[in-house]
C-alpha cells in the first residue's frame, strides 16, 4: 500500500464531520432558530420603545437590515463553507496571517459571550410562558427549569448528526404550527380599530422618536437574529454552495411575513394599552397566551401555551446546535484552543464545545430579557456584522479567482444598507451598552496583542505557524 493510500485510510477512519443537511434541514434549522420564543416574548417590548403601533416601523427597517445583511452571508457561506461561518469569514477577509487574525481572535471572544447570551433569551422566554401554566412559579423555581432545561438542550445534542437532523425538523413542524394557529387566528378575529389605535404625537419624528426607532429595530432584528445559523455548520451540509444561500434567503422572506403576521394578529385582538409598557403589567410575560384565552378560553391557551413552549426550545436546541460548532472550527485551525476541536470518537461532533457553550448559556439566563438582548446585539455589531461587510469588498478585491456560487444580488447596495442599519442600531443604543460593547472589544484587543506577543506571532513575529504555538 503507497504512503498516499495509507494516508487517505488514516483519514477516513479518523471522526469527522458528515455532510447530512439538505435544503430541507438547513431551511428548518434556520427557521426554528428565527421564529423560536422571539415574537411571542418581545412584543410588548416591541410596542413599548414608541409606545404604541407605530413601534412596528422598528420591524421594517430591521427588515431592510436583514434581508441585505442575509445576501452578504449568503455569498460567504457558499463560497467558503465549514465550521465556523464568521469565524472563516473574518480570517480569510481580512488575511490569515495578519489581520485576519486578529479579526478571527475577536469574533471568537466576543462570541463565548453573545452567543450564550442568545441561547438564554430562548431559556428566559421559557421560563416566563411557563408562568401563564405555573401560576405560583418564583425565581428560585425558574431558574431550576432553565437549568434543567439547558441540561436536556445539551443532552439531546450530544448524539450523531443524522439523528439531530430529523429531530430538527421535528422541532421545526411544532414550531410552524404554533406560528400559524396564531396567525389564524387573529386573522378570523382581527379588528383593524383595536390594531391601528395610535397614540396621540405618535409620528412626531423628533429625537426621542428616532431613539425609540432604534431600540425597536433592535429588538426587531433579535427576533430575526438565526437566518445565517446553517452557515455555522457548513462542513455538514450538502451541496453547501446552493444549499446555504437558498436556506437563508428563503427563511428570511417566509419569517419577515410569519413575523408581521403574528405582530398585527397580537394587537389586533388584545388592546395594546393592556400590555405596555411592559414592565408595569405582568401578562406582557405571556402575552400570546392571553391572545387565545380571550377567544377560546384558558383551557385552549394552557394547550397553546405548551406548544410556545415547545417553540422555544426548539430554537435554543438550533442555537446551540450551530453555536457549537464556532470554537471548534477555530481550535482545528490553531485560533483557539486545542481542546475545543475534539471530536467525540464514535458520534463525530464537537463535544467539549457543545458543552461550555451550553453551560455558559445556562448562566447567562440567571439576568433580565432586556439586559441579555441588548448586550448580545451590540457586542456583535462592530466585529461580526460590520466586519462581514467589510470582508466581502476585500475578499472580492483580492481573491476574484474565488468560487462563488452565490453573489449579492445588486451589489454593492445590500452592503450600503446593511452597514448603515448596523450603525443605526448601535448609535441609537444606551450609552451604557454602548460602552460594554466598546470596552469588550479593547478588552479582546490587548488579550489579542498578549497573546501574539507571548507566542510570537502576527504582529510581533510571522516565523512560526500558528497551529504549532496554540496548547
Amino acid at each position: 500500500m503507497s504512503v498516499d493510500q495509507t494516508d487517505k485510510q488514516l483519514h477516513s477512519e479518523q471522526p469527522h464531520l458528515l455532510r447530512r443537511f439538505g435544503l430541507l434541514e438547513a431551511t428548518a434549522l434556520n427557521m426554528t432558530n428565527m421564529i423560536g420564543i422571539g415574537p411571542f416574548i418581545t412584543i410588548p417590548l416591541l410596542l413599548s420603545t414608541l409606545g404604541g403601533p407605530q413601534a412596528m416601523l422598528g420591524w421594517l427597517v430591521a427588515l431592510v437590515i436583514t434581508v441585505s445583511d442575509g445576501m452578504i452571508w449568503s455569498e460567504l457561506g457558499a463560497a467558503m463553507p465549514g465550521s465556523g461561518g464568521s469565524y472563516i469569514y473574518l480570517r480569510e477577509g481580512f488575511g490569515r496571517e495578519t489581520f485576519g487574525r486578529m479579526m478571527g481572535f475577536l469574533f471568537i471572544w466576543q462570541f463565548i459571550l453573545s452567543g450564550p447570551l442568545e441561547i438564554a433569551s430562548g431559556y428566559i422566554g421559557f421560563s416566563q410562558y411557563l408562568g401563564y401554566i405555573w401560576k405560583d412559579i418564583g425565581r428560585i423555581q425558574s431558574l431550576a427549569v432553565i437549568t434543567a432545561l439547558g441540561l436536556l438542550n445539551i443532552a439531546l445534542l450530544y448524539r450523531r448528526i443524522t439523528f439531530v437532523g430529523k429531530l430538527t425538523v421535528s422541532l421545526w413542524v411544532g414550531t410552524i404550527l404554533t406560528t400559524l394557529a396564531v396567525i389564524v387566528t387573529g386573522a378570523l378575529n382581527f379588528r383593524p380599530s383595536v390594531a391601528f389605535d395610535f397614540p396621540p404625537g405618535a409620528f412626531n419624528f423628533s429625537l426621542g422618536f428616532f431613539l425609540g426607532l432604534g431600540a425597536a429595530t433592535r429588538i426587531g432584528i433579535f427576533d430575526y437574529l438565526g437566518y445565517y445559523d446553517i452557515c455555522y455548520i457548513g462542513d455538514e451540509v450538502k451541496q453547501p454552495g446552493r444549499t446555504i444561500p437558498r436556506s437563508v434567503i428563503i427563511s428570511v422572506i417566509a419569517v419577515a411575513l410569519i413575523y408581521i403576521a403574528i405582530n398585527f394578529s397580537v394587537i389586533g385582538v388584545v388592546p395594546w394599552r393592556d400590555f405596555v409598557p411592559a414592565a408595569e403589567h405582568s401578562q406582557s410575560n405571556f402575552i400570546v397566551s392571553i391572545f387565545m384565552e380571550r377567544i377560546y378560553g384558558r383551557g385552549i391557551a394552557m394547550l397553546f401555551t405548551a406548544m410556545v413552549l415547545w417553540t422555544a426550545f426548539g430554537s435554543v436546541f438550533a442555537l446551540l446546535l450551530g453555536y457549537s460548532r464556532v470554537p471548534y472550527a477555530a481550535a482545528i485551525d490553531g485560533y483557539f484552543f486545542k481542546v475545543f476541536g475534539k471530536l467525540h470518537p464514535t458520534k463525530n461532533f464537537p463535544f467539549i464545545s457543545l458543552v461550555v457553550l451550553g453551560v455558559i448559556a445556562i448562566i447567562c439566563s440567571f439576568f433580565s430579557l432586556g439586559m441579555v438582548i441588548d448586550a448580545l446585539i451590540t457586542t456583535r455589531i462592530l466585529i461580526q456584522f460590520v466586519g462581514q461587510i467589510v470582508a466581502v469588498f476585500l475578499l472580492r478585491r483580492n481573491r476574484p479567482e474565488l468560487s462563488r456560487p452565490y453573489r449579492i444580488w445588486f451589489y454593492p447596495l445590500p452592503n450600503v444598507l446593511a452597514l448603515f442599519g448596523w450603525i443605526f442600531v448601535f448609535a441609537t443604543t444606551d450609552w451604557s451598552i454602548i460602552a460594554f460593547g466598546l470596552a469588550s472589544i479593547l478588552i479582546g484587543l490587548v488579550c489579542f496583542l498578549l497573546w501574539s506577543r507571548s507566542t510570537n506571532q502576527w504582529p510581533f513575529s510571522a516565523q512560526k505557524p500558528l497551529s504549532d504555538v496554540v496548547s
